[in-house]
């Protein structure tokens, strides 16, 4: 199957940056060979923008004629194709639509993966994910004073391999565990100096999409604490740039979790999860902890949305996460005011 022309919608480029943005609607983890009804639900809440962060098609292959083909399945997918000629998307990508499950640097295709990938989402020749290893991307949209970054970070091409569980451990707690190497990366040296300049971008408010989870450090799947360092070197980075209006925005647990934390960037930071637009599970999800949630839903096919209510002289911010009918699953109010360098103050190591 050929892929739609009418779906190269150049959609990460194409927008124009002056309007103002109230609601950046994301999602994860949808299978192209499933119906996706959820895309005239996320139409309904009328988003300026979509962020796909991750899993968009599950191709896991080496053949790139299977891997095009999995796109040519979600292009014909007819909610789907109702919804990107209406909502310019913003995709970035995680490990089944990279090309294998918990995959990095060491995957065979991955450049082959990468023009596959920005052929799809109709990325300009000049674009300069064009001429660099790696997908990720930032943008700013919106007037001064209200100004919404979407960072999109590439969390596979570059990720070195994970360090494996104990054996004997029950598998319903994971594959992966923690390590102390310090040559382990999730980004690359090349995609961390890039982070740093657009965390020094003006903004008010920055949405950073990560694949995989960034706070939640508990259980034995892929996540950001399975390489500590480069964890703390994300959260170290936000609080030297003094970037404020930080939410975190991630995907790949096939449910729905808010996470909050004290990472010591001067304000909380919040960890949004939504996955998976149709691979959400229909039975019981094992309990996980997660000394760090705010919120979860456990069951369905969910998609989130951030709305941002500007017109407050202290502008509220919706973190929510929402069911299959447009329902309202999962939903935490803060205040822009609350994601400001200073909002918590420090406290002596002695309390």
């Amino acid at each position: 199957m050929k892929v739609l022309p009418a779906l190269l919608l150049v959609t990460a480029t194409s927008c124009a940056h002056g309007g103002e943005v109230t609601r950046v609607a994301f999602g994860s983890c949808a299978h192209q060979d499933r119906p996706q009804p959820i895309w005239d639900a996320i139409g309904a809440t009328a988003p300026e923008r979509f962020l796909f962060i991750g899993d968009n098609v599950y191709a896991d292959t080496t053949d790139p004629a299977v891997m095009k083909a999995a796109y040519a399945k979600l292009a014909a997918e007819p909610h789907y194709r109702r919804f990107a000629a209406a909502v310019p998307v913003l995709p970035v990508w995680d490990d089944h639509d990279y090309g294998a499950n918990d995959a990095g640097a060491d995957f065979a295709m991955r450049a082959e993966s990468e023009r596959i990938f920005l052929d799809f989402y109709g990325v300009a020749a000049d674009d300069p994910r064009r001429q660099r290893e790696g997908v990720y991307h930032a943008e700013v949209f919106g007037p001064p004073g209200r100004r919404v970054q979407v960072i999109l970070l590439d969390v596979r091409y570059f990720k070195s391999p994970w360090s494996p569980r104990p054996q004997g451990e029950h598998p319903v707690y994971g594959r992966w565990a923690p390590t102390d190497d310090v040559s382990k990366t999730i980004l690359g040296e090349a995609q961390w100096a890039w982070l740093e300049q657009q965390l020094r971008e003006p903004a008010e408010v920055r949405l950073i999409a990560s694949g995989i989870q960034v706070v939640s450090e508990e259980h034995g799947w892929e996540k950001w604490a399975n390489f500590p360092h480069e964890r703390q070197r994300l959260f170290d980075l936000i609080r030297d740039t003094e970037a404020a209006g930080v939410v975190l925005l991630s995907g790949d647990r096939h449910k729905g979790e808010i996470s909050e934390m004290d990472a010591g960037v001067g304000y909380p930071l919040y960890d949004v999860t939504s996955s998976g637009l149709n691979q959400g599970f229909k039975g019981w999800f094992h309990f996980e902890r997660n000394r760090h949630r705010v919120a979860e839903h456990r069951w369905g096919n969910v998609f989130g949305l951030i709305e941002i209510h500007w017109a407050h002289d202290d502008p509220k911010i919706d973190l929510e996460i929402r069911f299959e009918d447009g329902e309202i699953a999962v939903q935490h109010r803060i205040r822009l005011s609350t994601l400001q360098p200073g909002a918590l103050p420090e406290i002596p190591p002695d309390h």
